[in-house]
């Protein structure tokens, strides 16, 4: 591993005791760059060997408010935010409750949101910053059984394409990462809404196996190092396995009856 040398790079990572933002925050902080992890129960986690770790609810303005201002007055700077903190829901839209899909909204989106608001400010004032909004091939594809896991990230791709327009002529760059299936605590912490109903049950079973099966999230990692020192990211970066990747390319090329027929088929929704 060749290590960087910006001593002066702070790097924000939201929802870092697991999964992706785990992943990440020890591999940029290998790197050398000063990385800020953030977890609603830290104390459940060891404390990690190569980052601070901060406690933080992307739920809760004040927060959010007070972890961004607590890096702020430490570092004097934000360089890069990972904006990575959600969560899935698993199951029927019509057995969804209200309060049920605007906690996933309020965590996958609004968390999104409230986090890119307050770091803005401190990457406008120091004329500086990459902004990288954590979305999923289920931001780009309607996947069936995860119908509000869905809106919340399609919600995500539709504020991150409208912020990297609005500062395509400023010094801070913004991008998106589309990740398909990754090997992560993901499945496990899903929430499930209801376990009846055959449908849900084989669809299930197709998007646990795709998880279980999927590549380490040091991918990601590896590919949000490369972004970083780029003058010029694209808005987006789809990764994971070439089937899901494809599928993304097909969606934009294909009759939406014939790749909608492809989806439904694939996750047994028949």
């Amino acid at each position: 591993m060749v290590k960087h040398q910006p001593s002066s790079n702070v790097v924000f990572v939201t929802g870092a005791s697991s999964g992706i933002g785990k992943s990440t925050a020890e591999y940029l902080s290998q790197l050398g760059y000063i990385v800020y992890g953030t977890s609603r129960r830290p104390e459940a986690y060891p404390e990690p060997e190569h980052f601070k770790m901060l406690k933080m609810d992307v739920r809760d303005e004040a927060s959010v408010k007070e972890t961004v201002e607590a890096i702020i007055l430490k570092e004097g700077r934000i360089d890069v935010l990972v904006n990575n903190a959600g969560y899935g829901i698993g199951g029927a839209i019509e057995d969804t409750t209200p309060e049920i899909a605007q906690a996933q909204v309020d965590t996958n989106f609004f968390g999104v949101y409230r986090v890119q608001h307050y770091v803005l400010p401190h990457m406008k004032a120091q004329n500086s910053g990459l902004v990288i909004n954590m979305s999923s091939i289920g931001g780009v594809i309607g996947l069936p059984y995860q119908g509000i896991y869905s809106a919340s990230k399609f919600a995500v791709e539709g504020m991150t394409e409208a912020l990297y327009k609005e500062f395509i002529t400023r010094n801070i760059r913004v991008t998106m990462i589309e990740p398909g299936d990754f090997k992560t605590g993901f499945t496990a912490n899903r929430e499930i809404i209801k376990e009846e109903g055959d449908m849900f049950e084989k669809s299930r079973k197709v998007i646990e196996h795709d998880e279980q099966s999927g590549q380490p999230p040091i991918k990601i990692a590896k590919l949000i190092a490369k972004i970083i020192p780029m003058k010029k990211p694209k808005m987006r970066y789809a990764i994971g396995a070439f089937d899901q990747r494809l599928s993304i390319f097909l969606k934009k090329v294909l009759p939406n009856r014939l790749f909608d027929a492809i989806i439904i088929a694939y996750y047994k929704v028949k």
